[in-house]
């Protein structure tokens, strides 16, 4: 059955519009377009089908077709292959949102994960691909991607994918070193190997929103596609002037010179089809009461900023995107079940977890610091886990408990929270690569699975607000998640959400009117992640223990998020230690802090190398160690490791090690203070250069230093003499959004005064230090 009616219906690969009669052709200007009326076509499409097939197999037209199928135009879907390389679930939303949009430009996607190598064959592949990738680490593939790049870097000849026409997006974070990295190493073997990009590679920068490249690269690229498709849309003209020019008084022979071109021609199952959304539908504000109240939450609460209309956009006609498809059923199994041990290390099935002890926590600072630190020291004496200096792990950690309750409560699923989800898939949903969420272990409750396995405080994607919006009743709620949805909508979505945080449950309670299904969570929320934290020990020094140091981190309250919260992690931690928490003011050394007696509080991890941050295998060679607040953790563990070699080899001639540290007061956070003493006073350590920029001199018109940086320009011609004369190492741990690129700064303009050379010039010494990984950084943001 085919919609005709101003409507569109398709003939798989093939697609007509039908426009209503006596009515212009326009766009959309509701969500929804109202039901067209229903018109049975089925005898005419089997007589077309047969036609077009008979042509294709027997090259020749027998008798013309019918008249109405000769005065359509017709529009062939041409197939892409759409890979994605994801680790935090950004580049398969992004990756998902170009299949969605696919059908609506002409193109059908095939849609695969690149880890999914039995579903993919770049050898055999004929058709455009595109490619999404993330990077993590050090400028490292994705984890999903490892086996994707050993098949790319196989000893392949030159040429060996020169067939393939290609795209690539890649996504980072400007904040560290290596930027994009994971996408541009996909796109550097490619090259290498003949593939020819028919559409420019984008860098799309988390630092400061994703959205503002990768909207752009997408509108652009289905140009670029159509182009690079040209040879198949050519074939297809050829079949449509064949059927416009046959009169049926002769037998037409059609000429099919390119036999292995037509093949890519195909003539898919017939499917009527309109969308209850328009693809990039306009809304218009006149279906929006311009004077209606915003609904708000509870009587008395605030409502946020971000929930008033502000003008213009409040008066835009709005292009918003196509309603996301809805895939997956849910289900509440009668009875209750208690989720196994075993589901938590189901967690990271591809590491190995271990659940240990926490068996020290001592707080660093005082109680008047800007920021506290905790210290903990874990207990995996017990475990196979092994670490070096400089390496990192993963900690699997849960969401607040009190705001998965509030989350539970505002579903109005309180009485099914220890039920077990039964998940499974909608019968012929036309989701691209749909499939389960493999971060949700099987036999499931709902409590579990808001704990432990959806990111609930991740910024809603625009697709998920999109969705939000049909399950909104009020209609200045549904404007407003259409505006932060819509392309008009992007600055209000980067200035109001993702700058301040805003996460589902935000949403939630600023909107009353908004009821989602639980499905529709699993569906749009990612995983929640792991939370990596840098070892602050040795294992030679403490044998069998994992020692690790971090700040609480704490949100405020504000006018755009009317609730203060901590971490995900970093509340959790340390809510588990309050049992066995000691002051550091109160111990001699960490090594002196005993557990109180109280029970031990269980977290679960998995180690994480991390192989370039480590001390030179070189021990002659001298360190700069850089590293204010919490970053001075791995150097911890370096000069443990340094004093053991030290004493094992009293012989040996050690290079110089200096460490540059900072905070903010020399009484408050001045972390590791008496550990540093010591580590100076037996010799380990070289120089000790601290700065504190919080604390005014006592002479006024002394130019202290405030920042790290500016200690490093004080030691300048040390710092050149150790890394360009001695071919030392230079560590960075810390903030990567602003200390690690003032720190490079620095160093550069260091060596630019001392060689004498200009800016560019000690650019490129740096440039080949960072190569010969001789200046390594460990930053966050």
């Amino acid at each position: 059955m085919l919609r005709a009616s101003g409507g569109t219906f398709k003939v798989s690969s093939w697609s007509w519009v039908v426009p209503a009669a006596g009515k212009q052709v326009g766009p959309v200007r509701r969500a929804h377009v109202s039901q067209p009326k229903l018109i049975h076509y089925r005898h005419a499409i089997f007589t077309l089908k047969v036609f077009l097939t008979a042509a294709l197999r027997k090259k020749t037209i027998i008798a013309s077709p019918p008249t109405w199928c000769r005065r359509m135009s017709l529009e062939t879907k041409h197939r892409i292959l759409l890979l994605y390389a994801s680790q935090q679930g950004q580049a398969k939303a992004i990756a998902e949102e170009i299949a969605e949009e696919a059908d609506g430009k002409g193109f059908v996607a095939d849609i695969c994960c690149v880890s999914q190598l039995e579903k993919f064959n770049l050898e055999k592949e004929r058709a455009p691909v595109v490619i999404i990738a993330s990077t993590t680490g050090s400028g490292d593939l994705p984890e999903t991607a490892k086996k994707f790049g050993q098949e790319l870097n196989s000893t392949f000849p030159a040429h060996h994918y020169s067939h393939i026409k290609y795209a690539v997006l890649a996504l980072g974070d400007s904040n560290y070193c290596l930027f994009a990295n994971g996408g541009k190493i996909i796109d550097q073997r490619l090259q290498q190997l003949g593939a020819e990009h028919f559409y420019a590679t984008g860098y799309a920068d988390d630092g400061v929103g994703l959205e503002l490249v990768v909207e752009p690269w997408i509108q652009g690229l289905w140009d670029a596609l159509k182009d690079v498709c040209q040879k198949k849309e050519e074939i297809n003209d050829g079949v449509a002037k064949m059927l416009d020019t046959n009169d049926g008084s002769t037998a037409n022979k059609l000429d099919f010179k390119n036999l292995n071109a037509l093949a890519g021609l195909e003539l898919l199952r017939i499917e009527a089809n309109v969308p209850t959304v328009a693809e990039d539908s306009v809304i218009s504000s006149e279906s929006v009461e311009q004077n209606c109240i915003v609904a708000g939450p509870q009587e008395n609460c605030l409502v946020p900023n971000w929930v008033k209309f502000e003008t213009p956009l409040s008066e835009t006609a709005l292009n918003i995107p196509t309603l996301p498809v809805e895939y997956l059923n849910m289900e509440f199994q009668e009875g209750t079940e208690q989720v196994s041990q075993q589901e938590f290390f189901s967690l990271a099935p591809n590491f190995t977890v271990f659940q240990v002890p926490v068996t020290k926590a001592i707080s660093l600072t005082r109680e008047d610091a800007v920021k506290t630190a905790l210290f903990l020291e874990l207990d995996i004496s017990k475990t196979s886990m092994t670490y070096e200096p400089g390496d990192a792990f993963s900690v699997i950690c849960p969401n607040s408990r009190s705001e998965v309750e509030e989350l539970i409560w505002r579903l109005g699923l309180a009485d099914k929270r220890d039920r077990v989800v039964e998940i499974s898939m909608r019968p012929n949903n036309k989701k691209k690569g749909a499939h389960l969420p493999e971060h949700v272990p099987k036999q499931s409750t709902l409590q579990f699975i808001l704990t432990w396995c959806l990111e609930i405080r991740s910024v809603p994607k625009k697709a998920c607000l999109r969705a939000l919006a049909e399950y909104t009743s009020d209609s200045c709620e549904k404007r407003r998640l259409q505006e932060l949805s819509s392309r008009q909508g992007a600055a209000d979505y980067n200035r109001c959400l993702r700058d301040h945080n805003i996460c589902l449950l935000d949403i939630l309670r600023a909107l009353p009117s908004c009821h989602p299904p639980f499905s529709l969570l699993l569906e749009h929320l990612p995983k929640l992640q792991v939370r990596s934290y840098s070892a602050a020990s040795s294992s030679d020094y403490y044998p069998g223990k994992l020692h690790f140091v971090f700040n609480i981190v704490e949100f405020p309250s504000s006018p755009e998020k009317p609730v203060a919260r901590r971490g995900v992690c970093t509340g959790w931690l340390a809510e588990q230690a309050i049992p066995i928490l000691h002051s550091y003011e109160s111990i001699a050394t960490i090594g002196d802090c005993m557990s109180n007696g109280f029970p031990l509080p269980q977290i679960s991890i998995f180690s994480r190398q991390n192989t370039l941050f480590r001390l030179p295998t070189d021990a002659a060679a001298p360190i700069i160690m850089v590293g204010p607040g919490t970053g001075i953790a791995p150097f911890i563990g370096f000069l443990q490791h340094r004093q053991k070699q030290k004493e094992e080899n009293p012989d040996f001639d050690f290079g110089e090690t200096w460490l540059f540290y900072g905070c903010r007061h020399h009484d408050r956070d001045y972390l590791f203070r008496n550990e540093l003493r010591s580590f100076q006073t037996n010799g380990t350590l070289t120089q000790l250069k601290v700065c504190f920029s919080r604390d005014l001199p006592k002479d006024t018109t002394e130019g202290k230093p405030k920042y790290v940086q500016h200690l490093l320009q004080l030691f300048a011609e040390n710092v050149t003499k150790m890394l360009l004369s001695e071919s030392g190492y230079l560590y960075v741990c810390g903030d990567g959004k602003n200390m690690a690129k003032d720190v490079a700064n620095s160093v550069t303009e260091i060596v630019s005064e001392k060689l004498g050379v200009d800016t560019l010039a000690a650019m490129k010494i740096i440039a080949n230090l960072r190569e010969e990984k001789r200046y390594l950084q460990d930053v966050w943001s």
